[in-house]
C-alpha cells in the first residue's frame, strides 16, 4: 500500500478551525501514503445544510475516496447514500462516507470515538443517571455509546423536544424499555440535581457558537461533565465545571479516536491512535488528551 494516494474531506458548517486535515494527513505520512484532506465549509460556500447531497455527489464525481460529515449534516446526508453500515443505520446519523465500487456507504465513528475517550478520560465515574444535552447526529452517537457503556437512565434534552422524543424512542427499542427518556427543559434543573454526570453534544461552545449550553448555576461539585466540542478545547462549560471541582472530559480524545476509525475506513490500514493523540496535543499546544 505504500505510495497509494487518497483524496478525502470534511463537509460541515463553521469548520475552518477543524484539525481533521492535519490528523489524517500526518497519520497518512506515517504509513507512506499521499493523502489530501479538504475542508468543505458550507458557511463559507454560502450553502445550507440541504446542499450536503449535492456536495456528496460532486465529491464522488471528482474521485474522492471518502468524506467526513459533521454538524449540521450528519442526518441529512443519509438519504443521499447508497448504503449504511449497521451501526450508522441504528443511529440514524453518519459522520463518515466511503466511496467504493461506485457506491457511497455511510458509517459512524462517533460512537466508538466517544466510548474510547470516555473510558480513557473518566475511568470509574458512576454512570447510573446521566443527563445529555443534544439529540442530533452527535447526540445520537454519544447516547448509544453511553448506554453501551452501562448508563442505566439517560435523560435527553434538546431545543427541539420532538427530536429528543424520537431519539429516546429509538434508544429504548434498541437497548430496552426505560433506558432513555426525553427531558422537557423545565425539568432540567431537577434531573441534573440527581444525576451522576452531564454530557454536552450540541454546537454551543464552538468557536462560532460561544457560550454555555445551560445556566451555570445548574453545575455542581460531584457532577462529572463530558464535552464533545474540541475547538476550542477548553469550552466555557469545561472551564466552569473544572472551577467547581467537577471531573471533566474535553472533546479532544473523541476527535482523535473517531478520526482514527475514519482513517481505517478510508485506507484499510490500521491507524496509530497514540501517535494521533500526540499529534492533536502538538496541534493545540496542550498536553496529550
Amino acid at each position: 500500500m505504500t505510495g497509494a494516494a487518497y483524496l478525502t474531506g470534511l463537509i460541515g458548517a463553521g469548520i475552518g478551525p477543524s484539525l481533521s486535515p492535519a490528523l489524517h494527513e500526518r497519520e497518512a505520512d506515517r504509513h507512506g501514503l499521499r493523502l489530501l484532506y479538504r475542508v468543505i465549509d458550507i458557511d463559507r460556500l454560502g450553502l445550507g445544510p440541504e446542499a450536503v447531497g449535492e456536495l456528496v455527489r460532486a465529491a464522488r464525481s471528482l474521485g474522492f475516496d471518502g468524506l467526513n460529515i459533521t454538524h449540521p449534516c450528519k442526518q441529512l446526508v443519509i438519504e443521499h447514500l447508497d448504503e449504511l453500515s449497521p451501526g450508522a443505520a441504528a443511529l440514524g446519523a453518519v459522520n463518515t462516507v466511503v466511496f467504493r465500487d461506485g457506491r457511497a456507504v455511510g458509517h459512524n465513528t462517533d460512537v466508538t470515538g466517544f466510548a474510547r475517550s470516555f473510558a480513557r478520560g473518566l475511568p470509574g465515574v458512576p454512570t447510573g443517571r446521566v443527563v445529555q444535552l443534544g439529540a442530533g447526529g452527535a447526540g445520537a452517537a454519544v447516547a448509544h455509546a453511553l448506554l453501551t457503556l452501562g448508563t442505566d437512565r439517560l435523560a435527553l434534552a434538546d431545543t427541539d423536544h420532538a427530536r429528543a422524543v424520537a431519539l429516546a424512542t429509538a434508544l429504548n427499542a434498541h437497548f430496552g424499555p426505560g433506558r432513555a427518556s426525553a427531558l422537557p427543559g423545565r425539568d432540567l434543573a431537577g434531573r441534573l440535581a440527581r444525576a451522576d454526570g452531564l454530557v454536552h453534544a450540541t454546537p454551543t461552545g464552538m468557536a462560532g457558537h460561544p457560550g454555555l449550553p445551560l445556566p451555570a448555576g445548574l453545575l455542581r461539585p460531584g457532577l462529572w461533565v463530558a464535552e464533545v466540542v474540541y475547538r476550542p478545547l477548553d469550552t466555557e462549560l469545561v472551564r466552569r465545571a473544572r472551577e467547581l471541582g467537577c471531573a471533566t472530559l474535553d472533546g479532544g480524545a473523541m476527535a482523535v479516536f473517531q478520526a482514527a476509525d475514519a482513517f481505517r475506513l478510508f485506507t484499510g490500514l490500521e491507524p496509530h491512535p497514540d501517535r494521533m493523540l500526540d499529534d492533536f496535543a502538538d496541534l493545540v499546544g496542550a498536553p496529550t488528551p
